[in-house]
């Protein structure tokens, strides 16, 4: 055998063995990944970590594997808790969950899990503003799915709410004043009320017609209907003196409290009608 015919040799014999190992490695990775998921369903979570990183290890490409990585972490994570461990369980689904993305590899629905892991994340450690960036990239890899939009919506809602209560309560404000009694009656009330007019009218704005999408994709999304009534009252709250318009938003807010009413009340019966047990009415002669 010539030199030529000897490489040419020698180098299918190496294709042929990293083909084997890395057939090995994937069907490793693959064992893993189930070992994993029987530990996740017996909430063995730091064992499961342990199995979806040698998978990810043997086959960097196998998502569904960082998928549920990044998931056991965030079911030992504890919204709002900052402490060393903590903290590390919510970076490692931040780092696992993106890199779900980077990849480009799966399906769009492995997307859309990673983009609204990392919104729910995010807005669990108070950093609203990434939660609501990934809510909006859940909205464009998904544009008709209802939930996108109502998340952007109490993120909306979250940001605008807590701060105000806060200024009215040192303030001495009402929280919740009678009918009629106006929000702002002092001239320092007044500046802050038109601080949080300039500052809340886009968010405010931005989260009604966030929630309006949703309901136009989802009829009967009652959740959205009480969070658009709550974003009205937000509205009502900054217009800081025109009596007109805070009772204009508080009769909106008030027809979608009905409206959510109403739609649970449809659901409600609907849900009697398909699993509880109807019974015939009675004939004329049987009353």
């Amino acid at each position: 055998m010539n030199r030529s015919a000897s490489k040419a040799a020698l180098a299918i014999a190496l294709a042929a063995t990293m083909l084997a190992a890395a057939g090995c490695n994937k069907l490793k990775a693959r064992d893993e990944l189930n070992k994993g998921v029987q530990a996740y369903k017996a909430s063995k979570f730091e064992q499961a970590i342990e199995h979806f990183k040698n998978a990810t290890d043997r086959d960097p490409k196998l998502t569904v594997a960082r998928l549920y990585l990044a998931t056991a972490y965030v079911a030992q994570y504890v919204p709002g808790g900052d402490t060393p461990e903590n903290t590390r369980f919510a970076n490692g689904a931040i780092e696992q969950f993106k890199k779900v993305l980077d990849s480009n590899e799966g399906a769009k629905s492995t997307r859309v899990l990673s983009t609204k892991g990392l919104a729910s994340i995010y807005f669990n450690m108070k950093n609203f503003e990434e939660a609501k960036n990934y809510d909006k990239k859940a909205i464009a890899i998904d544009p008709n799915d209802p939930e996108n939009y109502y998340s952007v919506a109490v993120v909306d809602w979250t940001q605008t709410y807590v701060p105000r209560q806060e200024a009215r309560l040192k303030l001495g404000l009402h929280n919740n004043p009678p009918p009629g009694d106006p929000f702002w009656k002092t001239k320092e009330s007044m500046k802050v009320c038109q601080d949080f007019k300039e500052k809340n009218t886009a968010p405010v704005q931005e989260g009604i017609d966030m929630l309006t999408k949703a309901i136009e994709l989802r009829k009967d999304y009652d959740d959205a209907m009480a969070y658009i009534n709550l974003m009205y009252r937000e509205r009502a709250d900054i217009q800081c003196g025109d009596n007109d318009a805070r009772a204009a938003d508080l009769k909106t807010a008030d027809d979608w409290v009905q409206k959510t009413m109403d739609t649970k009340k449809a659901k409600a019966e609907k849900a009697l009608e398909q699993h509880g047990i109807v019974l015939d009415k009675p004939k004329p002669d049987e009353e």
